[in-house]
């Protein structure tokens, strides 16, 4: 199931979101540029690697700076392969335009970094022990999926499933899929613990804490945030412009 489609309009450019994306894109061209042997080193460098702070005396044998905490930001700027960073960009592009929209260019950007860091910590909180390095955007565009659902939570987002050679089509409320996507992601963390083995390698804590973070700080922000007047067509998707229900 792939989101491809939303039903919220968008008065301004994306300046920020696109940003994002060529900083990504950027950052993943210089990584398939290496050799395996170096972008295995730019990994455990400026990806997280939880064992890394848990155990300073493993960082410090391994030429790893306990004391460096930009990896907790960094690693949501890299990605392990071309469906990785394909599938988060465009998530940030479907969900982070609406988002930027109705945020402005600078409190969207803040909104997105604050949610990558609170993703990066409860990976950490999660995996203190692992030294296997966890990198990618999801968290951060996590958050931006809680705050689109908390801004338009009657919007419809559109979704494609392949069905054998068949694409089938079909729609849910933003609030219902969020929240749905949530579950599965906590659910798979909870797995994940009791057996690592089916974990499959995805930071599902990551997911779920920069969800948790994107609706804490929407919660907030919409409320307080003037950017520009809400049209009707907006009011009909979600809250109004003081977060009552129309």
């Amino acid at each position: 199931m792939f989101p491809i489609d939303d039903t919220v309009p968008r008065r301004q450019p994306a300046f920020v979101v696109w940003g994002l994306i060529l900083i990504n894109g950027a950052v993943f061209w210089y990584q398939i540029s290496l050799t395996p042997q170096e972008a295995q080193a730019l990994a455990y460098r400026w990806a997280l690697v939880p064992l890394r702070y848990s155990d300073p005396a493993w960082g410090l044998a391994h030429g790893l700076d306990p004391n460096n905490y930009l990896p907790f930001l960094t690693n949501t700027f890299m990605h392990g392969g071309w469906a990785h960073i394909v599938g988060n960009m465009w998530t940030l592009w479907l969900f982070g335009s609406a988002v930027e929209d109705r945020l402005g260019h600078g409190r969207f950007l803040a909104f997105y970094l604050l949610s990558g860091l609170a993703a990066s910590w409860t990976h950490y909180l999660f995996n203190a022990a692992s030294p296997i390095p966890a990198l990618g955007a999801s968290g951060a565009i996590a958050g931006v999926i809680a705050g689109y659902a908390l801004l338009f939570p009657r919007a419809r987002i559109v979704f494609l499933v392949p069905v054998l050679f068949l694409p089938l089509f079909f729609d849910l409320p933003a609030l219902v899929y969020a929240v749905a996507w949530y579950l599965l992601q906590v659910f798979q963390g909870a797995l994940g613990l009791m057996r690592p083995e089916l974990g499959g390698g995805i930071a599902w804590w990551a997911h779920a804490g920069g969800f948790v973070a994107g609706a804490l700080l929407m919660l907030v922000l919409r409320r307080w945030i003037r950017v520009r007047r809400y049209f009707r067509d907006e009011t009909r998707l979600g809250y109004g412009p003081g977060g009552e229900r129309p």
